[in-house]
């Protein structure tokens, strides 16, 4: 796997040792981890703090510069709203985990000249496969299905 994928990865393992929706996020400048962040949705009681969105408020303030040339990596297809900020912030790649137990906004980026890689890694399905299944209201409650 991957090494920023397997950071990803540890980021939603830490929310679900926590209680939390396994969902894990890294924004990559270059080489390097900026900013990492998992789902704290039940953590926090947040609405907003998703994986993507916890490691771009991880990441601190940095120049418009800096996000174009950074790439995030996310172990879940990106919702609607962490799309948004991805592209405010012109991030110009994403590299998503898996896509098969929720589709987000992917066209979208795509639409927007965004590279978006699915590696579709059977370790972020399974996890994800597994917490729906033993926590549907949890899942449900943020997708609303």
């Amino acid at each position: 796997m991957d090494i920023f994928l397997q950071a990803a990865v540890e980021e939603a393992m830490d929310s679900l040792k926590q209680g939390g929706i396994p969902i894990g996020s890294v924004l990559v400048h270059g080489d390097r981890i900026i900013g990492r962040g998992h789902n704290q949705r039940i953590q926090k009681g947040s609405t907003v703090l998703h994986g993507e969105m916890d490691a771009l408020e991880n990441a601190g303030r940095l120049s418009a510069d800096t996000y174009r040339e950074c790439t995030l990596y996310t172990t879940l297809s990106p919702c609607p709203m962490c799309t948004g900020a991805i592209l405010l912030y012109k991030i110009p790649r994403v590299v998503i985990g898996e896509n098969r137990t929720f589709l987000g906004a992917e066209q979208l980026l795509k639409d927007n000249g965004v590279d978006v890689t699915i590696l579709n890694d059977l370790s972020c399905i399974s996890m994800m496969e597994t917490f729906i299944a033993e926590k549907p209201e949890l899942w449900n409650e943020d997708i609303g299905e």
